[in-house]
């Protein structure tokens, strides 16, 4: 009887116990399920009114107000610090439309459009809150002074919410960058290497004695054993890529002229050209292709080692490169680089050309001319002053070789030039 009594004590004292657990696993769980609650009390208390804005705060606004009070709040608490980042001219609120780039928004909100990840303010409410999808209510997020901390997802776009749509075919996330621009780069192969350019099989004919050749002409082409039906991309070289550092060959850059479709294989294979870009000529190379394309999603950042490095190709035959053009820079994977970084353009202070020179002739001295005029007459003998180098540009790194990397000029103040320098924003 007496084990009964000890037994049935113990048992119940297990029921306390458990029942205790219980009880603060779903206090803790409504804790951090419903922040908005004592959020609400906080912004109460200390929060001021948007200036403009509604009188009565959202829970999400009321959350933002009293993050930086909120242990959890850790991504608010990084906005804060951004505050100064937002342009004043920023919408409260902005609806996602389709065409959008995630650069043209965040130019829209932000000083220095590549910090978006620095003030982008995640909702737990989203599924997935890297991806921005049309349709999507983008707004401010203010501290409990009143002032602009981040920007934040307010409300995903019912387009993607509601049942009735499920047999059409969803939105897609709009891209970090226009696609068009960089297309072509991303799924062909753009530099190739010392090796690769001797040992490539290449054009070496045309039939019917053509001298160029475009879409449905023949080819015949040298080193190449392959498969019937198998494709290559046709590259034609336009030229040696050096490093001004060091003087060395870093690559060859190839400029994509059509897709090879092979239609009988032999000491000549003979070929198909197809989805041309540009004419096809005598001498270009042929390179595997597995058809594979990177993602335009890109992770806006800056580099995590320090870039010292220029530009020493504007893709398109010329020296000069404006927004949205591609250019190649003389740093790559062994530098640390990565796709998605984003890279500053300075003029480069040691060069002259006859649009930009950055080094002028000091033929003052106290006020006064020291060659007695301003003719220009004696100016070679006066001291020469390097004038300081100038932010023009912006740079994200789409695609990474060893030594070289494929970069898109996202923002230029002024013409951008080869030999300009690419530092850490």
């Amino acid at each position: 009887m007496v084990s009964n009594q000890v037994l049935g004590t113990r048992a119940l004292a297990g029921l306390v116990v458990l029942s205790v657990v219980f009880s603060g696993c779903a206090h803790t769980r409504q804790g951090a399920a419903a922040p908005a609650a004592p959020a609400s009390t906080a912004a109460s208390a200390g929060s001021a009114p948007v200036a403009g804005g509604p009188e009565e705060m959202t829970a999400t606004e009321a959350a933002i107000a009293a993050a930086p009070a909120a242990p959890e709040a850790a991504p608010v608490a990084k906005a804060a610090d951004m505050s100064g980042a937002i342009k004043p001219s920023a919408p409260k609120q902005y609806t996602v439309k389709r065409g959008d780039t995630l650069w043209g928004i965040a130019s829209m909100y932000l000083k220095d459009p590549w910090l978006w990840p620095e003030v982008w303010i995640i909702n737990p409410q989203v599924p997935n809150p890297h991806l921005i999808y049309p349709g999507d209510t983008l707004a401010l997020a203010y501290g409990a002074d009143g002032q602009p901390r981040g920007v934040m997802l307010e409300q995903a776009g019912a387009v993607r919410m509601d049942p009735r749509l499920r047999s059409s075919a969803l939105e897609s996330a709009i891209p970090t960058i226009p696609y068009t621009a960089i297309a072509a780069f991303l799924s062909r192969p753009t530099v190739m290497t010392s090796d690769e350019m001797y040992h490539a099989p290449y054009v070496v004919a045309f039939r019917d004695m053509h001298q160029v050749a475009g879409s449905g002409n023949e080819v015949y082409i040298r080193r190449l054993s392959a498969a019937e039906n198998t494709r290559y991309a046709v590259v034609h070289i336009e030229g040696k890529l050096h490093d001004p550092d060091d003087g060395a060959v870093v690559g060859y850059e190839g400029i994509y002229t059509a897709t090879a479709l092979v239609q009988r294989p032999g000491e000549l294979t003979k070929a198909l050209l197809i989805d041309p870009a540009r004419e096809t000529l005598q001498g270009d190379r042929l390179l595997s292709t597995d058809g594979s394309e990177m993602p335009v999603n890109f992770t806006l950042r800056a580099p995590a080692s320090t870039v010292n490095g220029r530009i020493i190709d504007v893709v398109g035959g010329t020296d000069l490169a404006g927004q949205w053009q591609v250019v190649v820079i003389n740093r790559g994977k062994r530098h640390g680089i990565e796709s998605g970084d984003m890279l500053a353009v300075d003029e480069a202070g040691d060069s002259c050309t006859p649009s930009r020179c950055n080094q002028v002739s000091d033929v003052y001295r106290n006020g006064n001319s020291i060659i007695g005029s301003t003719s220009g007459f004696g100016t070679s003998f006066a001291p020469r002053v390097k004038l300081p180098s100038e932010r023009i540009g912006t740079l994200l790194v789409f695609k990474v070789y060893d030594r070289v990397s494929y970069g898109l000029v996202v923002g230029a103040s002024d013409t951008i030039h080869v030999a300009d320098l690419v530092r850490n924003p």
